[in-house]
């Protein structure tokens, strides 16, 4: 009898139970471990293992490693789980020698378990094999993105290092790489020398962006840029921006400042020549400052704030030029840093105070008034002259509330004064900012009320370019205190830009002529051949005579020597000041000396020589 199957795997025969058979298998496998697959795809499959078990099962002689495929080929289609595998053994075990018809003989049922325990077999290792396979994917697939995440991470550091290390305007490496860069040379194992650093910055660039817009800004910087990046020194280290519009280049293997100071002329050359944007021209200068240093640990910050404070001192003496870093000049710059930084405690504490020098009615002798000169009693420095101070004091916007102190102090003594010489005037000093403060005139009236000194011995001195104010403010404000009956006079008169013509107009009492003019009265006579009109005592006899055809009291300051009085007398010159009529000293002195010769005396002659320039006054 012929046991072989027909050739569609099972006879006949077995037809009636193979449907049963193949869902129930079917249905085990789904229950035990879910595939992604639709039923009847499920079907199919089960149906082909089913026909391969039944003709393993038939075949005579059996062949061996039969079963381990099915086993196999069940992992291969996606059933692999331990539950998959008890599902089939157990529908396999009692369902396939009765539902399949193919005998329960002794030897197909010995064939059944021989193939089952294969099937069993070849299922494991074909489970294994899946496993190591999907944890080499894995492990590959971890490989490859650990691998891919590191480059994007390398790309993205990178990126990350440039849009942080470099400017993204110009291209340029920024103020981090600069002082990066700057910061290696200076602690490089190998000492390289010397280094210099230019700080540049272009002149007006605001301007430049309110009138012609910051496109226009960003064109003429990405453009100042390649040209500074074109500079072809070899020293040229690196060429940053900074920030704005300002940029620096490190030089390095410099032998002296001079070295840097070439490369910052050719920088700023290259800033100056013409730019065209749009067919228009447009003009740019710039200013440079220079540091020079021989390298060492920790020198870069300093050399990078070195070159930042020549730079200041460029822009601040006229801008389109270069300053080198000098030392002197910065401790000098700490110095009245330092001043300008104790002056609201020094003010609260009353530091401040009046140190007056005489002025003479230069007819007769007499005393005519006092000017009082601003002191500070610094506690570690001791008195410091107004020279000293008066300018922070201007710059940090502290000489209002130090002008009304003084001018307070002054009123009070000059009315002390009063007692012992009527009519004495005081003269005192108004800034530029005082001129400029809402209700000036009211805060005069005030003191006066308080310290009862009468309105026409109070003497105001403005400067020349104090009374430039083309807007009127000024002007409103000296007419308010000529309306309280406060005099007013210009001080250092001829050094200045005041228009002449506009004298007529101000309401002035008079003019102080600076010491330069006195001085000159006293120089010799001009060379045989100078072809200049006059003589400096003809000169000044113009000046006085124009101040009384003004209807202005003049009064000369800087009067040293007595042969300088008489010649100023003698232009008729009304009032003088100097030391020789006597140096600033404290209130009391003045009132010693009034009360030890009589109001009616002269003024005590200074004849000795004096002790400081005038200047310092």
């Amino acid at each position: 009898m012929n046991d072989r199957p027909d050739a569609d795997g099972v006879d006949d025969r077995h037809r009636p139970g193979v449907e049963q058979f193949v869902t129930a298998w079917a249905v085990a496998l789904h229950r035990a471990h879910y595939v992604p697959i639709s039923a009847a795809q499920r079907h199919r499959i089960v149906a082909g293992l089913a026909d391969r078990l039944v003709t393993a099962v038939l075949t005579e002689p059996a062949e061996p490693g039969h079963g381990r495929r099915i086993g196999a080929d069940l992992v291969a289609a996606g059933f692999g789980s331990p539950e998959a595998l008890g599902g089939t053994i157990a529908v396999i075990g009692s369902r396939f020698l009765d539902e399949l018809a193919v005998g329960a003989d002794p030897a197909r049922a010995a064939r059944l378990n021989d193939l089952l325990a294969e099937l069993a077999a070849g299922f494991a290792a074909a489970a294994h094999d899946r496993t190591l396979r999907a944890q080499e994917t894995v492990r590959l697939a971890a490989l490859a993105a650990r691998t891919k995440a590191e480059e994007a991470l390398r790309v993205s550091e990178t990126r990350f290092r440039r849009f942080a290390t470099h400017d993204t305007l110009t291209g340029l490496p920024n103020l981090t790489l600069f002082t990066e860069q700057l910061g290696r040379l200076s602690a490089a194992e190998v000492p390289i020398g010397r280094v210099g650093v230019c700080c540049l910055d272009v002149d007006d660039f605001a301007a430049v962006n309110d009138v012609l817009g910051h496109q226009v800004g960003d064109l003429l910087l990405r453009e100042i840029a390649d040209r500074l990046g074109a500079l072809t020194d070899r020293r040229i280290d690196l060429v940053a921006r900074l920030d704005s519009d300002r940029f620096a280049i490190l030089v390095r293997d410099t032998t002296c400042a001079e070295d840097t100071v070439k490369i910052a002329d050719q920088a700023l050359a290259a800033v100056a020549a013409p730019f065209r944007v749009n067919g228009t021209e447009v003009p740019l200068t710039a200013s440079a400052g220079v540091a020079e240093a021989t390298v060492a640990d920790g020198a870069a910050a300093a050399l990078m704030r070195a070159s930042e404070i020549a730079l200041h001192w460029a822009k601040a003496d006229g801008k389109a030029t270069l300053r080198r870093f000098d030392p002197d000049r910065s401790e000098a710059d700490a110095a009245r840093y330092r001043l300008s930084a104790a002056m609201p405690a020094a003010l609260r504490r009353g530091e401040f105070m009046a140190a007056y020098q005489p002025i003479a009615d230069l007819r007769t002798g007499r005393l005519a008034g006092v000017e009082a000169l601003a002191r500070w009693q610094h506690p570690r420095l001791g008195l410091l002259s107004a020279a000293r101070f008066i300018e922070l004091a201007e710059r940090t916007g502290l000489v209002v509330t130090l002008g009304a102190q003084l001018l307070e102090q002054a009123c009070r003594q000059a009315s002390r004064w009063q007692r012992v010489r009527p009519g004495l005037y005081v003269s005192v000093n108004v800034s530029v900012r005082q001129l400029h403060q809402n209700g000036l005139a009211g805060a005069v009236a005030q003191i006066l009320d308080r310290t009862g000194l009468p309105p026409h011995l109070l003497q105001l001195e403005v400067t020349e370019q104090a009374v430039i104010d083309p807007s009127g403010v000024v002007t409103e404000t000296l007419a308010a205190l000529m309306t309280i009956g406060v005099r007013v006079v210009i001080d250092d008169f001829g050094i200045g830009y005041a228009n002449l013509a506009n004298l007529r107009s101000l309401p002035l009492h008079g003019l102080k002529l600076d010491a330069s003019l006195t001085r000159s009265s006293a120089q010799p006579a001009r060379r045989p051949g100078d072809r200049r009109p006059g003589t400096d005592d003809e000169f000044l006899s113009t000046v006085v005579s124009l101040g009384h055809k003004l209807g202005l009291v003049v009064t000369a300051e800087g009067i040293e020597t007595a042969q300088q009085a008489r010649q100023l007398a003698s232009t008729g010159c009304d009032n003088g000041q100097g030391w020789h009529f006597g140096r600033p000293v404290p209130p009391q002195e003045i009132t010693a000396g009034i009360v030890a010769r009589g109001h009616r005396e002269t003024v005590p002659h200074d004849t000795g020589p004096p002790p400081v320039p005038l200047r310092r006054l």
